[in-house]
């Protein structure tokens, strides 16, 4: 016979839209049988109501033919007896026992399944911040009785509609069957020409049917054993948030789906959540709403960012934020196990780790590394041969103490250890707590006189004026990843270092939160911005910023050294290296910068230009009052008045007498 079609019972736990999807046409299929055997049930009620009025006629008619009596009134009798047995006893007990069942079981369920998500709104409710545990014991132990109900229930609702696949087949032939085993022995009563091919027909009907039931019997206890099966490895599942201890998180995923809560705003100040079946679809984020036959798009997780945020005092919440910034979407998982794993499953696709022939084995690959990270390698030079970023450091100008060459210097790079440039147990900051002290005038005042200073970013360390501040900036929207004091500042191999204790320290803690800003590129300085308050979180001033690097293999991580003076003593400096994740790449943000040059140096080319300008006219008027004045006469006054004298009469006044005289003979 050809395989049975059957819902699968190991997916009841899970209950997704698919699984739900398949259970209605299920649904529809017994709905439809129902339909058919109460119409085949009516029809053969009336065949046997017909029997039965024929033999009560044939037993009345035999009493007027007494010697037909005893042969007419047993051969009718018997048929009624045959026909009450074979034909309406299987589809009465059928119709009235087995479609009942199955219309009392999916009450059941959907009972069930309410309850349960109930339970579960009433969980993701719980306050993080105000935590009553006798509230979160009884929402608990609610969702664990909520859910083994439901499964159960589902369990028991699949083994009888896959029992129903089998019973349908016995439902209609036993019927049919007993229907012509009755006529045919009623015809062999009177009549002896019955074939033996009609027979062996028979005979192989019967045959099928008992093979039907042995195969319903063999699939029933298989189902009943994996029911068993099921409820003992499922118990600690019930719960809404298992032990991560008993079912570790699975980091390597390329590919997720189950329920989530998502956040939608219906005011101002007012959102809802919404408890919907997501799943990853390529670099695809779909959302499945029950009844929906297919999902739909949410947004497109390539180069995306995700990490964990604080919303309406919720637990498990994170933000997903498309690659350009323009799209967001919140969402809550129901687990620990669940947040940790969507997380790590996003982050694997947006690196697009889901493109390689083998994705698990390279997510795998690179978690490990990470791992492995924080474990300092003899060779800084060994371990980053194959994963070193693009060298951008300062320019020549910037270091004036620096006589060697470009291969000097990697000769000795390459000599350099992992202590001399970032310290082993150096305590890393994941978030912005407080600000960077700004210059101090005195030391502004010694940076101008010592001439000006080339930075990584191109820009000129010379104060500028409100106006052409606000002119020559750009704005880019980071993530900042950490912070940490660095040994060294005079090589790019810091920033690198420091990438890489920051994102294996943050892959070994499970830290995903990263604190979003507007990164503000001025002339003089570069500013974290909050992005709701627009309130200056961060100033990093230009002079101070001494090196600058982004990654090789994404663009989109860069960093920067800032060096400044700390402890009391003012000769004593301290660099710190903040690195930081962009939505564009660090290199276009530092052709930005170079742009910005440009345009300092044109405006500071133009101020000098007028600057000479002003100084001409100035000394032409000089020279013009001079003129003016010389060529007035001498004027005398008497006491109160005064002489103007020019410049040749301030000389002859200083010749005295006998210059007088001199002048005069001349004259």
């Amino acid at each position: 016979m050809p395989g049975i079609d059957k819902l699968p019972i190991e997916e009841t736990l899970e209950d997704s839209p698919q699984t739900r999807s398949l259970l209605g046409v299920f649904e529809e299929d017994a709905a439809a049988i129902s339909s058919y055997i109460h119409q085949l049930y009516q029809a053969m009620r009336r065949i046997y109501d017909a029997q039965n009025e024929l033999s009560a006629a044939t037993h009345l008619t035999s009493k007027l033919l007494k010697e037909y009596e005893k042969q007419l009134s047993s051969c009718h009798a018997v048929l009624s007896t045959q026909l009450a047995d074979a034909m309406m006893f299987p589809i009465t007990q059928f119709k009235e026992r087995d479609l009942k069942e199955i219309l009392t079981l999916k009450e059941v369920f959907q009972i069930a399944s309410n309850d349960h998500d109930t339970a579960i709104n009433r969980y993701s409710r719980l306050s993080k911040r105000r935590e009553n545990e006798k509230v979160k014991y009884e929402v608990t132990e609610d969702v664990y009785t909520s859910k083994k109900k439901q499964h159960q229930t589902m369990m028991h609702y699949f083994c009888a509609l896959n029992t129903l696949q089998y019973k349908k087949k016995i439902a209609m032939l036993e019927p049919l069957l007993g229907y012509m085993q009755a006529q045919i022995s009623f015809f062999k009563m009177g009549s002896e020409n019955l074939t033996e091919q009609l027979e062996e027909f028979l005979t192989n009907i019967g045959t099928s049917v008992q093979n039907v039931r042995r195969e319903m019997d063999s699939e029933v206890e298989t189902m009943q054993q994996t029911i068993e099966d099921l409820e003992v490895a499922s118990d600690p599942l019930y719960l809404p948030d298992p032990d991560t201890t008993k079912f570790p998180v699975h980091r390597n995923l390329t590919r997720k789906a189950g329920y989530l809560n998502a956040r939608n705003k219906t005011g101002l100040v007012s959102s809802s959540w919404d408890r919907q079946f997501y799943f990853t679809q390529g670099g695809n984020l779909m959302s499945q709403a029950r009844g929906d036959v297919a999902g739909g798009l949410v947004m497109d997780i390539d180069n995306c960012s995700v990490m964990a945020v604080d919303c309406e005092d919720r637990r498990y919440c994170f933000q997903i934020t498309s690659f350009d910034g323009k799209k967001s979407s919140i969402l809550q998982a129901e687990s620990k196990k669940d947040y940790e794993e969507w997380i790590c499953t996003i982050n694997n696709i947006s690196k697009q780790i889901y493109l390689s022939e083998n994705p698990e084995e390279i997510a795998a690959r690179v978690n490990q590394s990470a791992l492995e990270a924080v474990t300092p390698s003899p060779s800084f030079q060994q371990r980053h041969e194959s994963m070193r970023p693009t060298i951008q450091s300062r320019p020549p100008t910037a270091r004036t103490n620096s006589s060697g060459s470009l291969g000097s210097e990697s000769a000795a790079l390459s000599a350099l250890s992992l202590d001399s440039l970032v310290a082993p147990d150096t305590p890393i900051q994941f978030d912005i707590i407080s600000p960077v002290s700004e210059d101090q005038p005195g030391q502004a005042k010694a940076s101008g006189q010592s001439g000006r200073r080339t930075n990584p970013f191109g820009d000129s360390g010379d104060k500028k004026s409100e106006t052409e501040d606000s002119i020559l900036h750009q704005l880019f929207i980071v993530r900042f990843l950490g912070s940490m004091e660095v040994k060294s500042d005079e090589s790019p191999d810091v920033v690198y270092e420091t990438m890489r204790q920051i994102l294996a320290a943050r892959a070994i803690h499970n830290i995903f939160r990263m604190t979003e800003s507007h990164l503000l590129v001025s002339c003089d300085c570069l500013k974290l911005i909050d992005p709701q308050t627009q309130v200056t979180r961060l100033r990093f001033p230009l002079p101070s910023i001494v090196l600058y690097a982004t990654h090789q293999e994404n663009k989109r991580l860069f960093g920067f050294v800032l060096r400044s003076s700390g402890g009391r003593a003012e000769s004593h400096t301290t660099s710190v290296c903040y690195i930081f994740e962009s939505n564009n790449e660090g290199e276009k943000d530092h052709r930005a910068s170079e742009k910005q040059k440009e345009i300092d140096k044109v405006k500071e080319k133009q101020q000098k230009e007028l600057s000479k300008q002003k100084q001409i006219e100035k000394d032409l008027e000089e020279q013009s009052r001079l003129i003016a004045a010389s060529s007035r006469p001498i004027q005398s006054s008497g006491e109160g008045q005064f002489v103007v004298l020019s410049s040749s009469q301030s000389e002859d006044s200083d010749l005295g007498e006998d210059g007088k005289k001199k002048r005069e003979s001349e004259a």
